[in-house]
């Protein structure tokens, strides 16, 4: 194992993003469509938030006690948007960090994944999922 491979190695840069002109509902299409639990939230190039699969649940959770699953969605989802569930104050790595230290953030913290970032750009999304494929590719 190499310590000092770059997170680029591991990031996903095939980014599926939402913003704030977007929907709960076309957010969980997202997270369906494309079988992912995490999706930075932007303003152009810029990351702004990050929303869960996890969120949509809690939300759906709370709101589901004696209703169908169907009910769930319209009314909650309706009532909320994306600003007001997503994750604002959100931590970032660069491109410059290394495997180890993104690890070292994942382990150290209650989230899981972690946005790329080339300056302010966003480039990718680093997972527990990546880093836990990474380890399983050196056996």
């Amino acid at each position: 194992m190499k310590k000092r491979e770059l997170v680029t190695k591991i990031m996903s840069n095939n980014l599926i993003t939402v913003n704030l002109s977007n929907n709960l509902v076309e957010a969980e299409k997202l997270f369906k469509e494309y079988s992912i639990r995490h999706i930075p939230v932007v303003n152009g190039a810029k990351i702004i938030g990050m929303l869960s699969l996890t969120d949509l649940l809690r939300i759906s959770y709370v709101d589901s006690y004696g209703a169908g699953e169907s009910e769930v969605d319209s009314t909650v989802y309706s009532v909320l948007t994306i600003g007001q569930v997503m994750v604002k104050d959100i931590v970032s790595v660069s491109v410059t960090h290394t495997i180890k230290e993104v690890a070292e953030i994942l382990a150290k913290n209650e989230f899981h994944a972690l946005p790329v970032l080339d300056q302010d750009k966003l480039v990718g999304i680093v997972t527990t999922t990546d880093l836990l494929q990474y380890l399983l590719d050196q056996y």
